[in-house]
């Protein structure tokens, strides 16, 4: 029967009937278990402790420590908004909110941000570490301080900082020298911007077991090159609200982070609902994993990492920019995206990604110095190669990482430069040895290595800037640091992003690195994992705020078997 005919008493009735449903069924459960293998399942904890500046801490620590600031996942295309929340350490200022920040003010002359800090969060007490208290900002100065004296600190990563003061026990202000575009990445939601008590880093920061901080679950176990196990803190103060209604968070009693090196073993995990959600599956992997496990949930997104050769700028024979130009040439990128990555990659993803609204630029729309990079020219190759003396070629060494999921793609390389007289001798390392010799700069002359983007001015800054930790190209231009320090300092967006494009295409056509598309990656999860559309990270490499949302829909996950 037509809605329309029926009488408007049992017409209302009916519609609150079906919110009522809609609201039951959208209701969030709590307990359970939700296991789950993060994009970086194959690498296991780096450290720690925030001080020691390692990129993967916030994976590891985020659902424990907490930020001043964190994504507000309201502004999530699941909510109808326009972000993905893919980005590995990308937050626009309209998806920011306020994690431990209750809220928060910028002031000139001089130019300062006045932090309110929520009243009533509080550290857990810890046997052997801590005894239960409320954070204040000595908390947050203190972690700042850390940060700012670490001998293991980005290079001038805080110059822009003038000082950091506790006002009173709730407010903290930090004074600048200059405006900086990314105040609030480089300490607020940042790599490196977790809260750590003073406690912990007595008794010793760098071991887990001293881990303790005020989000949402508590470490309460990790075995390296397995899991790590984190319980629901049952006092955090956090909510979610869902059609219309506050709930208390965390809602899975324990999340299970899982560390596997085969890549067989964690799709045959996801297969057989061992693990809950997969983060990072390979487009290869794809087709199968629809037949076998149909009911698996997907969403698709532009890797925000890529694979590169860098070629040492400091270093015969790539200190010639027509060798680099060569080497580009060299290679059949074309044919890498249609063979290798089958089509399931873009040619142009780095070192700006297509999800940086009003900051990345299309090949097309490139000059013609840059895409001929993009094209496959082995004779013009051995032609540069003569010019700059090596009419033969040259062999060189490159360094790969033994958890690289790309040796075949090196290969590939391998044999189109080998085309054109270019020879490399390979020497695999582990992973911890290959971060050391780039740390300490003793690396190869060749260096192949995945990297992300980052945010729009961190992705030109951290490769390109002189003397800056992953600048592994050794790219050296006095003029160019000069640039991007103006553009951090710009204010104004329009022009800051302007600025960035130009440096952009500057780096691009001076071929530090071998170009190379940049892959297509999914994301599977079961359909009882809830609260979910397929969200990576809240923060810098930090999917905590995300997994503490999301519960398990455990009735049907008894119902599908599992």
């Amino acid at each position: 029967m037509p809605v329309s005919w029926i009488p408007r008493r049992f017409a209302a009735l009916l519609s609150a009937a079906a919110v009522s449903a809609a609201m039951a069924q959208s209701a969030p459960q709590y307990g359970g278990q939700l296991t789950i293998g993060t994009p970086y399942i194959a690498i296991g904890a780096l450290s720690w402790d925030p001080a020691d500046y390692n990129w993967k801490v916030n994976t590891d620590t985020g659902l424990v420590y907490e930020q001043l600031f964190a994504a507000d996942l309201s502004k999530s295309r699941r909510h109808g908004g326009k972000y993905p929340f893919y980005a590995d350490a990308w937050l626009p200022p309209d998806a920011l909110r306020g994690e431990l920040a209750e809220k928060w003010e910028w002031q000139q002359n001089p130019p300062r941000v006045v932090v309110t800090l929520r009243k009533g969060v509080m550290f857990p007490a810890k046997a052997g570490v801590m005894e239960a208290r409320e954070l204040t900002a000595d908390d947050v100065v203190y972690s700042y301080e850390r940060l700012a004296k670490s001998p293991k600190k980005v290079p001038n990563y805080f110059d822009h900082v003038q000082k950091v003061e506790a006002k009173d026990r709730h407010t903290v202000v930090f004074t600048f020298n200059t405006y900086n575009a990314e105040w609030d990445y480089r300490f607020g939601w940042g790599y490196y911007s977790a809260i750590v008590p003073k406690e912990v880093v007595d008794k010793g920061a760098a071991n887990w077991r001293n881990v303790n901080g005020t989000g949402p679950f508590l470490l309460t176990d990790y075995v390296q090159n397995s899991a790590y196990t984190y319980t629901r803190n049952p006092n955090y103060w956090g909510t979610e609200t869902i059609a219309g209604k506050a709930y208390k968070l965390p809602f899975a009693d324990r999340i299970v982070y899982r560390t596997i090196k085969d890549e067989t073993t964690w799709l045959t995990g996801l297969r057989t609902g061992k693990i809950d959600v997969l983060e990072a599956v390979r487009w290869s992997a794809v087709d199968e994993l629809k037949k076998s496990a149909p009911k698996l949930q997907w969403s698709r997104w532009l890797g925000m990492t890529s694979t590169f050769l860098a070629m040492r700028m400091d270093t015969k024979p790539f200190d010639d920019l027509r060798v680099r130009r060569a080497m580009n040439l060299a290679v059949d990128k074309q044919a890498i995206l249609k063979t290798y990555y089958g089509g399931h990659a873009e040619m142009m993803g780095f070192p700006q990604h297509p999800d940086y609204i009003g900051s990345y630029e299309p090949l097309d729309a490139m000059g013609p110095a840059a895409k001929e990079l993009f094209t496959y020219d082995p004779a013009k190759a051995k032609k540069l190669l003569a010019e700059a003396g090596y009419p033969n070629g040259f062999t060189f060494k490159v360094q790969m990482t033994t958890v690289s999921a790309e040796p075949d793609l090196l290969a590939m390389l391998g044999s189109y430069l080998q085309k054109v007289g270019v020879t490399m001798e390979v020497q695999q390392m582990e992973y911890g040895a290959f971060l050391s010799a780039m740390n300490s700069k003793k690396h190869a002359a060749g260096y192949f290595m995945t990297n992300s983007p980052t945010n729009p001015t961190t992705s030109l800054r951290k490769q390109f800037v002189t003397g800056q930790q992953w600048n592994v190209s050794m790219y050296a231009d006095p003029d160019f640091d000069r640039r991007l320090d103006a553009a951090l300092e710009e204010p104004d967006e329009r022009r800051r992003l302007a600025m960035t494009k130009l440096m952009t295409r500057e780096v691009i056509e001076k071929a530090p690195y071998i170009w190379l598309p940049v892959q297509y990656v999914y994301t599977a999860w079961w359909p009882w994992v809830k609260n979910y559309g397929g969200e990576l990270r809240a923060g810098a490499a930090r999917p905590g705020p995300i997994h503490a949302r999301m519960w398990v829909d455990q009735d049907l996950k008894k119902k599908m078997g599992f």
